[in-house]
């Protein structure tokens, strides 16, 4: 069961302190779910798209989830664009579904639609990233990573494994979908952190849209423009990091020594990297998010009150972890 929390407003700044946190589940673990109703509940969720590892678990785990606890899902993917996701809510809506569920692929922009669903009676639930909507009532709950936490442990991780270099240390960074959540709090987090460190200075930053092909392109545009200059890399995500090293490896450098590499999501590809010595470090952002999405639609249904935020509990891993937990990684 969930905890039953104050429905105060919330943002995308909600330390993990601040809500309620819970481990994700995965997906051999039992659901919590209230009795049934005596028919399957029905749930529209619309997806960000298929652009990363991440999203891909992400959307077995929906589907997996679903299909456990005997849950009728309708499952549109918006390929990345805003429109096709507010298509699907209002295709939702004109079907009744009991539940509306979605990973919004930027932040803003939804308070119409939205109110559209609440005008229905159906209660939203969105998962993974956030929205900025004058009303927080527009939706039920937000269930995800702190993305700005997350940089933080990326900032922290680079100023400890850069402690010891004298001089200026020249960052680049490559950014996830712009205005996204977790690419806007990404960067913040990150800055936050380094901020106090007048050596460390990031000289490129720009867009990858969590793409692996896009991290290889703006990692060749920096390593042309200012070649080894560059001692740290952040990416947003894996799959851009991974592109990046492709491109460092054709510049003839070495990812992970010739220059510092730390992402965020946590897959078992990173870990292969980092057991290779290609990646420094990856900052685990858990994809597993079905079952909390699940049990939190049987949960509202049955008229129960839930925490306006949810947090999972999430890690930070480097090479010398990586051999350990590499086994225990679920995608």
């Amino acid at each position: 069961m969930f905890i039953s929390g104050c429905r105060s407003e919330q943002d995308a700044e909600v330390a993990t302190q601040e809500a309620t946190v819970l481990p994700a589940l995965n997906e051999q673990e039992t659901i919590d779910l209230p009795p049934d109703t005596g028919r399957p509940l029905v749930i529209g969720f619309s997806q960000v798209g298929s652009e990363s590892a991440w999203r891909a678990a992400n959307t077995k785990s929906i589907k997996e989830a679903a299909k456990q606890a005997n849950v009728e899902l309708l499952f549109e993917d918006a390929q990345q664009k805003q429109e096709n996701q507010i298509r699907a809510i209002r295709s939702f809506i004109s079907r009744k579904v009991d539940v509306i569920g979605f990973s919004p692929v930027v932040e803003s922009g939804w308070g119409e639609v939205l109110k559209e669903a609440k005008d229905a009676g159906i209660p939203v639930i969105i998962t993974d990233r956030s929205v900025e909507v004058a009303d927080s009532s527009l939706y039920i709950t937000l269930i995800g990573s702190n993305f700005k936490e997350e940089g933080r442990k990326a900032g922290k991780y680079v100023l400890d494994k850069m402690r010891l270099v004298r001089g200026p240390i020249h960052i680049a960074e490559i950014q996830g979908t712009l205005n996204s959540a977790p690419a806007i709090d990404r960067k913040k987090g990150f800055e936050e952190v380094i901020r106090g460190n007048h050596a460390m200075n990031i000289v490129a930053s720009d867009t990858g849209d969590f793409t692996r092909e896009s991290g290889k392109a703006i990692m060749t545009r920096y390593l042309q423009k200012y070649g080894r200059d560059i001692q740290v890399l952040y990416s947003h995500n894996d799959d851009m990091a991974f592109g990046a090293i492709e491109a460092i490896e054709e510049a003839g450098l070495r990812p992970g020594k010739d220059i510092v590499i730390v992402s965020v999501d946590g897959g078992r590809e990173a870990f292969q990297a980092m057991l290779l010595g290609k990646l420094n470090c990856t900052v685990e952002c858990n994809p597993l998010l079905g079952p909390q999405l699940i049990q939190a639609a049987k949960e509202v249904v049955a008229g129960h009150t839930l925490p306006k935020r949810i947090v999972t509990r999430e890690g930070v891993f480097t090479k010398g972890t990586a051999a350990r937990e590499i086994e225990n990684r679920k995608y």
